[in-house]
C-alpha cells in the first residue's frame, strides 16, 4: 500500500467583510491545476482580533495569508520583516512564513501596474493620475505609480490627515510630483488627468449600486478609468466611465496578478495565470 498524505498545506485571506472576496475562486483553481495539495480558506476576522488571528496562522503552520480590508496597515505591526517596497508604501497584503517569522509584502500595486501596462495598453511615465482613497490599495497603487514615472498624483480623500501623509509619502520618498484634494462634496476630474482609479471600497458587493460622488461629466474619452473592485468587475463607475468614452479597467486583472505573485511567494511554483483569469471569468458571467 502506497503513503498517503492527507494533510493541506494551508493559505487564505483575512478582512471583513470578506464573504465577498472571490480570490479562492482564482487560487483553488490554480491548485488543482498543478495538482498542488494546498486549500484557500477565507476567513473573517474582526479587527479587534487580527493578533489572535496572526498567532492563529503561525500555529496553524499556514503557509501565509492575504489580507483586505481593513488589516492591511494594522498588520505591519506583527510582522518579523518587512519588504522595502511594503515598509515604504506602508501595507501589507501578503504574507508568508518561513521558520517562524512572519515575512510581508506587497503585491497590489504591482499587480495593478501589470494590468494597466498589459490589459489597458497604458504607459504610465509622464502621465497624471488621480486616486480616489488614500487607504492600502491607494498607497500601493499610487507608490507603484510613482516609481513607474507617473508625473504627477492628486489623492482624492475625504479623511484629509490621511491623504496628506500620502501625499507627503510620495513628495519626499519618491520623485513625483503630488497633492492632495478634498472630497467633501461633489468632486469634479481635473482637466489633463489621464488615468482616474477608484481605490476605495464604492460599489462593492453587495454595496452594488452606490456611487461615488464625483461629476462624471468631467470623465472624457481620453482617459483611463480604473477601479480596484472585482466583486463584480464591472462597477456603476466603470459603466458611468464607459458611457463617457473613457477607456476602462476592472479589477479582475488587478486581482489575479497580484494573486499569481502570492502564489508564487507561497509556492515556489509559478502560477497558471490564465486558468485564474478563466476561472473568475466564468465564476462572474463575464463571456
Amino acid at each position: 500500500m502506497s503513503e498517503k498524505n492527507y494533510k493541506s498545506e494551508l493559505v487564505g485571506v483575512l478582512g471583513c467583510p470578506v464573504a465577498e472576496n472571490p480570490t479562492i475562486v482564482m487560487q483553488e483553481a490554480a491548485f488543482k491545476a498543478l495538482d498542488l495539495n494546498y486549500r484557500y480558506l477565507t476567513i473573517e476576522v474582526k479587527p479587534a482580533d487580527l493578533e489572535s488571528a496572526i498567532k492563529g496562522i503561525l500555529a496553524c503552520n499556514f503557509k501565509g495569508i492575504n489580507l483586505t480590508i481593513p488589516h492591511k496597515v494594522e498588520v505591519l505591526k506583527y510582522l518579523d520583516v518587512i519588504a522595502d517596497d511594503a515598509r515604504l508604501i506602508g501595507a501589507v497584503n501578503t504574507i508568508f512564513i518561513k521558520d517562524g517569522k512572519l515575512y510581508g509584502e506587497n503585491t497590489d500595486g504591482k499587480g495593478f501596474l501589470k494590468s494597466l501596462i498589459d490589459e489597458a495598453k497604458v504607459d504610465p511615465k509622464g502621465k497624471r493620475a488621480v486616486i480616489l482613497g488614500a487607504g492600502g490599495a491607494a498607497r500601493a497603487i499610487s507608490v507603484e505609480l510613482a516609481l513607474a514615472g507617473v508625473e504627477h498624483i492628486t489623492i482624492v480623500n475625504r479623511n484629509e490627515k490621511r491623504g496628506q501623509e500620502l501625499v507627503t509619502l510620495l513628495n519626499s520618498k519618491i520623485d513625483c510630483k503630488a497633492q492632495y484634494a478634498s472630497w467633501n462634496c461633489t468632486f469634479s476630474i481635473p482637466s489633463g488627468t489621464d488615468i482616474l482609479v477608484n481605490a476605495t471600497s464604492i460599489g462593492l458587493y453587495p454595496d452594488v449600486n452606490e456611487k461615488a460622488d464625483i461629476d462624471y461629466g468631467t470623465i472624457h474619452a481620453e482617459m483611463t478609468v480604473c477601479d480596484v473592485i472585482p466583486n463584480p468587475p464591472r462597477t456603476l463607475f466603470l459603466k458611468e466611465a464607459g458611457k463617457r468614452g473613457a477607456k476602462t479597467l476592472d479589477g479582475l486583472g488587478m486581482l489575479v496578478n497580484q494573486g499569481a505573485i502570492g502564489f508564487k511567494i507561497w509556492t515556489g511554483i509559478n502560477a497558471p495565470v490564465e486558468v485564474m483569469k478563466k476561472a473568475l471569468i466564468e465564476e462572474f458571467g463575464i463571456f
